[in-house]
């Protein structure tokens, strides 16, 4: 499948327009899919929270989570991945992201996999599970060599998701946001 068309639809139409087409990877327990606009309530009750996003140190407007699906969606086509909304199969529910981010660490161009997932889910390996996932698309699917995570060095449930994926300590990098230097740790896979 190429990122923003689907194979097998009349006329590669946007996927939007092909049932189920939207699908990016799936797990025993889970359906990872491109984000929609459709997704603003559901990842703004997930993204407005302080405690789901303290990496960032603060929780989303609904306007910056609509600009952050945007992005996503643009990535989709331009980079070919992105974030991608996590969905429960037993009910439907989107619960957080994972997904593939093309970034500069360093000075160096790499594809990162993070991942952001609603506390009332957390400690039940969804973040592990999707993440996973989005290593295999890396290397299958993308033919990667490595993939990089950047986490912030307090972030300990990330920490502890990126050494459950077999992810080693690489070293770190100071990221901008908001006009802040963030330090990060680097972690790697190959």
């Amino acid at each position: 499948m190429e990122c923003g068309f689907v194979k097998g639809c009349e006329n590669d139409v946007e996927m939007t327009s092909c049932s189920g087409a939207l699908v990016v990877m799936e797990t025993e327990r889970l359906l990872v899919r491109e984000m929609i606009l459709e997704d603003v309530d559901a990842l703004f009750a997930i993204m407005g929270k302080l405690e789901v996003m303290y990496a960032w140190e603060h929780g989303f407007t609904k306007g910056e989570v609509r600009e952050w699906i945007g992005r996503q969606i643009s990535r989709y086509r331009e980079e070919g991945c992105g974030y991608y909304a996590v969905i429960l199969k037993e009910n439907g529910l989107l619960i957080g992201q994972a997904g593939l981010l093309r970034s500069i660490m360093n000075g160096m161009k790499v594809v990162e996999v993070g991942y952001i997932f609603d506390n009332v889910y957390w400690h039940n390996g969804y973040g592990t599970e999707a993440a996973n996932a989005c290593l295999e698309y890396a290397f299958g699917h993308l033919g990667l060599n490595t993939v990089y995570c950047s986490i912030r060095p307090e972030n300990k449930a990330s920490i502890r998701v990126a050494e459950r994926l077999g992810m080693t300590l690489h070293g770190s990098h100071v990221g901008m946001y908001r006009g802040k230097e963030m330090p990060h740790l680097i972690y790697e896979k190959r």
